[in-house]
């Protein structure tokens, strides 16, 4: 700046870095400009200096009186120009100086303009007239001043108001919100905001206000009254809560995929929040997963699924939970049942009064819960009404209003889905249960060799239902085999693999195969499913994968006494001696079916009668709870305490080792093994003459008298002769008869030859031939059994006994 900077009225010198100034010669040309300057109107000091003062006048702006009149040593406010050409109103004030040699200057300050002062009587009609409710209180927490909206509000004027507390205006609960707040703002100084519901009055409908409390001090900081305005939030509010609302809807109905859980989980999300009480009814043929039909006219039946109540225990359902609802043709149900639209009501309406004429143990419920408000709305999902839900109102004063029921439909429209999915899922579960059932054995087949007892268990995931599956199956010579096996994977792919590996299983069981053998075939079986199906994928893990499957095949022997076992990737099986001790058997691992081109190996070993073997899949020992390696420990730990039957054994297993709702399928099978005594079996070996088929005849013949089997004599007496004499004629020595009585009557004849016999039809004139013929007529059943030092032709013969 040039020359002596002038004092302003104060005698205080102006700071040029804080206020805005310039300074304008006696041509009217900026001589100097200030870093405020700079700031205010966005010039820079070279910008500035040396253009003329009246270029930063505004538009509008009267150039020839405005930047003279404030040389002159007027103020004024002007609005100035800004350099990015907005407008900047200030109060402009000139000071005469001289530069440094003596030529006149001013010095321009630039400062707010200052606001009008109001005076008194214009604040107190402000104040007074003001529509929203604004009320000012004392210490003591009684009411000074009151505008225009309070006095609207709260229906009483202004005069009516002064001197009283606000526990003589508002409802109890709010009045204790509102007090206690203003008690702490006197206390601490600091404003405060909550919100209070309630009604103002008793006749109007209930509001939610968001109250700020804020203190009025004195000159010297002291809290000397405070101030309390209210705002009607009750619109938003309740927009939030209705948001609130479908967002937990969305987030905690439909859960699970269970129709009734479903349904429950709707009622009690709405109850409390929308209506009072809540009931919903469901068309049976929901709950079997079928898709329901157009209703035909007359009176529908609707199965009640959920209820809930703000009060304990749903006193006013009519209908329990379960039982069926008939519904006339002319009631709101049924008319949302038919039409798919939903209604609301008053009790006092024609369509309520009829209803309630037509049952009268309802229109009971209804007067004496003073109910007074209903909705029916239809859960609707993807162009199907599934059933109906009705709410109603006794505890909340409000009827339900239009925006109420578009609240409710859409509250249905979401829980429809659910339970449409929820119904979707158990008629998929459903179909893939029937047909792992019918692929599963109903019962236990009839044998001598042990006693048995299974459970099987489908997994209760959205993957839906697993590949396990078990097997009895009766052998030749009364053995049985014991086999479990699981597909690897869920669904219905993984069902049908397990019914065609059961079925080949089977086959393969009945040619006598070894276990090693069977597996053998069984992968190989696996490898060609596995080459003529696409890729797949899994809808977990989203990966391609083979079919890969487990087995374990173990035949015993109640002769013998002897187990052969052999396992294919899967779990071993436990044994526990008439003495209580358990163990698992050692049998060396094989891969899993479907690898291909690996060995499997068996294992034998003598088990003592009354014996217990367990057989199961990896779903008993695998669980949230515990891994593999803890559940086969805790699998034995189990089988060592004594159970009174088999099936409860079962039912132990399954309580002690498994979730209430197991993540995997699981297959269990007992067996209690028994043993033939010598009194069964008979035992010779034969000679390699002929000749000596006629001793062996007599010797049946007497063992067939000694077990009172007079009866099969004739019969048994041929097939020993024709098996004996080929088995001389044809095989090689060693030759062996053994007969055994079991439910039926069994010979068979062992020789050194591995060539097996074949059934053939002899010619009118061939002198040979029909002897295997003739056994095949005679007997139930025959076959070959191979072994490794020859084979054994058996043969079959109910028993009738005397």
């Amino acid at each position: 700046m040039h020359g002596a900077t002038p004092l302003d009225s104060t005698g205080v010198a102006p700071d040029p870095t804080v206020t805005a100034t310039a300074v304008v010669d006696a041509r009217g040309i900026v001589a100097g400009w200030s870093t405020g300057a700079e700031r205010l109107l966005g010039y820079s000091y070279q910008e500035a200096v040396g253009r003329p003062a009246t270029g930063l006048l505004g538009p509008g702006e009267d150039i020839e009186e405005g930047m003279p009149t404030v040389l002159a040593g007027q103020s004024r406010v002007v609005s100035l120009r800004h350099r990015d050409g907005q407008r900047v109103a200030v109060r402009l004030r000139a000071y005469p100086s001289c530069d440094s040699e003596g030529d006149a200057q001013h010095l321009v300050l630039a400062t707010a303009p200052e606001p009008p002062q109001p005076d008194a009587t214009t604040t107190d009609e402000a104040f007074a007239q003001c529509h929203l409710p604004v009320m000012v209180f004392d210490s003591g927490l009684r009411a000074l001043r009151a505008s225009a909206g309070a006095a609207r509000e709260l229906g009483f004027g202004e005069e009516q108001l002064r001197g009283r507390r606000i526990t003589e205006i508002l409802p109890p609960h709010a009045c204790r919100t509102v007090e206690d707040g203003m008690r702490r703002v006197f206390a601490a100084g600091e404003p405060e905001q909550f919100l209070v519901r309630g009604r103002a009055r008793p006749d109007a409908r209930e509001r939610v206000w968001s109250v700020a409390v804020s203190p009025i001090r004195t000159p010297s900081g002291q809290v000397r009254h405070v101030q309390l305005s209210a705002l009607d939030v009750a619109e938003q509010h309740l927009a939030r809560e209705r948001l609130a609302l479908l967002n937990d809807v969305s987030t905690h109905v439909g859960r699970t995929l269970d129709v009734t859980r479903t349904a429950q989980e709707m009622a009690d999300v709405t109850v409390g929040r929308l209506a009072d009480f809540v009931t919903v009814d469901l068309l049976d043929s929901v709950f079997r997963g079928v898709e329901p039909r157009p209703t035909a006219t007359g009176t529908v039946a609707l199965r009640r699924v959920a209820h809930q109540s703000v009060l304990p225990g749903a006193p006013e359902a009519v209908i329990r939970q379960g039982e069926v609802d008939h519904y006339p043709q002319s009631t709101p149900p049924a008319r949302c049942l038919a039409t798919g639209r939903p209604s609301l009501h008053r009790t006092i309406d024609d369509a309520i009064r009829n209803w309630q004429t037509a049952d009268p143990e309802r229109s009971g419920v209804v007067k004496s819960f003073g109910i007074h408000s209903v909705m029916v709305i239809p859960l609707r999902a993807r162009g199907i009404t599934l059933g109906v839900a009705v709410l109603v109102r006794h505890q909340h004063q409000d009827s339900f209003d239009e925006d109420d029921l578009l609240l409710a439909e859409e509250i249905g429209a979401r829980a429809a889905v659910a339970v449409d999915n929820a119904r979707r899922y158990t008629l998929e579960r459903a179909t893939a249960l029937t047909l792992q059932r019918s692929l599963l054995p109903r019962r236990i087949a009839d044998q001598d060799a042990v006693e048995a007892a299974f459970r099987y268990l489908p997994a209760r995931t959205r993957a839906g239902l697993g590949g396990d599956w078990f097997d009895v199956i009766p052998l030749s010579g009364a053995r049985v085999a014991l086999v479990v096996g699981d597909v690897v994977g869920h669904g219905l792919r993984a069902s049908a693999t397990m019914g065609r590996l059961r079925t080949a299983v089977r086959t393969l069981a009945d040619v006598d195969l070894p276990a090693d053998e069977l597996l053998v075939h069984l992968d190989d079986l696996v490898t060609h499913l596995t080459a003529e199906e696409d890729s797949t994928v899994e809808p977990e893990t989203d990966l391609s994968t083979g079919l890969i499957a487990t087995c374990l095949y173990l035949v015993y022997d109640p002769v013998t006494r002897r187990c052969t076992a052999a396992t294919a990737g899967h779990p071993p099986p436990a044994v526990v001696t008439p003495d209580g001790a358990a163990d698992y058997v050692d049998i060396p691992p094989g891969p899993p079916l479907g690898v291909g081109g690996l060995p499997f190996e068996t294992v034998e070993w003598e088990l003592s009668p009354g014996s217990l073997l367990t057989l199961y899949t990896d779903g008993l020992i695998e669980g949230p709870e515990h891994d593999p390696g803890n559940g086969l420990t805790l699998l034995l730990r189990s089988l060592e305490w004594p159970a009174p039957s088999l099936d409860t054994l079962c039912d132990d297993l399954i309580r002690t080792l498994l979730p209430t709702q197991p993540l995997d399928d699981v297959a269990l099978l007992v067996a209690r093994t028994r043993a033939f005594d010598t009194g069964q079996v008979a035992t010779w070996d034969v000679s390699s003459d002929p000749a000596a088929v006629a001793g062996t005849r007599a010797r049946v013949l007497e063992r067939l008298a000694e077990w009172r089997l007079h009866d099969l004599a004739f019969t048994v007496e041929l097939v020993v002769s024709e098996l004996v004499t080929n088995a001389i004629r044809y095989g090689q020595p060693p030759v062996q008869l053994r007969l055994i009585r079991d439910t039926s009557l069994i010979c068979e004849v062992s020789d050194g030859s591995s060539t097996a016999p074949h059934l053939r039809r002899a010619r009118t004139y061939d002198e040979g031939g029909r002897g295997l013929l003739l056994v095949a007529q005679l007997t139930q059943r025959w076959g070959t059994r191979h072994r490794a030092d020859g084979k054994t032709i058996w043969a079959e013969l109910d028993i009738t006994e005397e």
